[in-house]
């Protein structure tokens, strides 16, 4: 059933609208899957904040203009469908990943991936899908900020520390002399 004119631009509008504030995005071939596997893969996306969605090649081509996410527009053809990381960059390559370690969902093909205005080859979705969630960055980022107080404060201890092993010492020398 085709679209109205109306209808068109509404998908036109959403998906620019969702490609504006995402992180990433994820191009896959879809040929071959059955319903019950593409329900578990939106099920899937919805848990992981990944806005996933089926869009006529010619309607993405026109919402992807203008955003980072323009690059995908040569990639664009075939039965694709489209996956834009929502919270954090590698979520949407997470989230396919998991999927394909199924044996039944082999028939998902990766086309293309862009990050940052550039389109990766489908060979760097580990590399993608391996990018830290905003808490592990934030945890690791507070580590590094920790770290030097932390050796800071371990030294500034070890000063009083050694008086009173040196102040031991010389008592334990001065009750073997008397002795």
């Amino acid at each position: 059933m085709s679209l109205t004119l109306a209808e068109k631009q509404a998908v036109v509008a959403e998906v620019s609208e969702v490609a504006r504030t995402a992180h990433s995005a994820v191009a896959a071939e879809y040929r071959g899957l059955k319903v019950g596997q593409m329900t578990e893969l939106r099920t899937k996306a919805r848990e992981s904040g990944v806005y996933l969605r089926v869009v006529k090649n010619t309607l993405a081509k026109r919402a992807l203009q203008g955003t980072d996410f323009e690059c995908l527009n040569s990639a664009l053809g075939g039965p694709l469908l489209l996956a834009f990381s929502q919270q954090d960059p590698g979520a949407a390559a997470r989230m396919f990943k998991d999927f394909l370690k199924s044996k039944d969902n082999q028939l998902l093909v990766i086309r293309t991936l862009a990050f940052n205005g550039q389109t990766l080859p489908a060979a760097e979705m580990d590399r993608l899908a391996s990018m830290p969630t905003r808490e592990e960055a934030l945890s690791t980022l507070m580590a590094c900020m920790r770290a030097p107080l932390d050796k800071f404060a371990r030294t500034v201890n070890e000063v009083p520390g050694k008086l009173v092993r040196t102040l031991a010492a010389i008592r334990e020398q001065k009750e073997q002399q008397a002795a």
